[in-house]
């Protein structure tokens, strides 16, 4: 099974290739430059350095909310054009699922964060649990990411009291962390530490391994039914 995933959710403009279990190339830039200026030249760049052509896809991967209005709307637009021309069917990763995959297997829970402004973070409270593999004899377990709380747009304030009535050590990452650190850390009565530079944004190997997952399970959409999910209405609909 071969996979492009592509994340344009956020700052970060991150497009990568999947290979069954190999990441065969990941493109991330994290720079000043809109979306619709490296979007497409890394997808371009990535598909000829890896030699590989989009037909051989079986399907595509994307980030598809929350996140920035306008970042939803480039990567869910590259998503379908491409889908629509391949006829490939589209994997619609939830952007805070796809973030929390970052830290696949720890035992803390993990919060992601992006900034909604006026306060508020979209955010969502993931875990990873043990599963056995039913088909296997031997203890061999799979790790599955739940879901302890959907993402959703809420006050940070809101978010600390909810991750402090759960009493678990917690893990935050993404580009609501640097905004609202010294306000988490003055409510926050449960252990938390902040994920490092490696992992703390959108990525789009993320956005993939996740998507293989949910492509196992037949969770895909035509490319003509594919639409971001902003979570909220956008400011000039307000």
């Amino acid at each position: 099974m071969k996979l492009l995933a592509l994340d344009s959710s956020g700052l970060v403009a991150s497009v990568a290739i999947l290979d069954g279990e190999t990441l065969v190339a990941e493109y991330t830039l994290n720079y000043k430059k809109t979306h619709s200026q490296t979007l497409l030249p890394m997808l371009d760049e990535i598909v000829k350095m890896t030699q590989t052509e989009l037909s051989e896809m079986d399907a595509i991967a994307v980030a598809a909310g929350p996140g920035s209005f306008t970042g939803l709307r480039i990567g869910s637009a590259t998503a379908k054009g491409l889908g629509l021309a391949l006829n490939k069917p589209i994997i619609s990763v939830p952007t805070l699922e796809g973030i929390a995959c970052n830290f696949y297997g720890t035992d803390a829970i993990i919060c992601p964060m992006m900034d909604a402004r006026r306060q508020q973070v979209y955010t969502g409270i993931y875990e990873f649990c043990k599963e056995e593999i039913p088909e296997k004899e031997s203890s061999e377990h799979q790790l599955v990411m739940h879901s302890i709380k959907e993402q959703c747009a809420i006050a940070v304030d809101e978010l600390v009291e909810e991750l402090n009535r759960l009493g678990r050590e917690v893990i935050f990452l993404g580009d609501g962390v640097p905004v609202y650190r010294e306000q988490i850390l003055q409510k926050l009565t449960v252990p938390c530490s902040f994920a490092p530079a490696a992992n703390n944004r959108q990525r789009a190997a993320s956005v993939a391994s996740l998507g293989a997952v949910y492509y196992a399970h037949g969770r895909t959409v035509t490319a003509a039914e594919h639409e971001p999910e902003y979570l909220r209405k956008s400011q000039a609909e307000r």
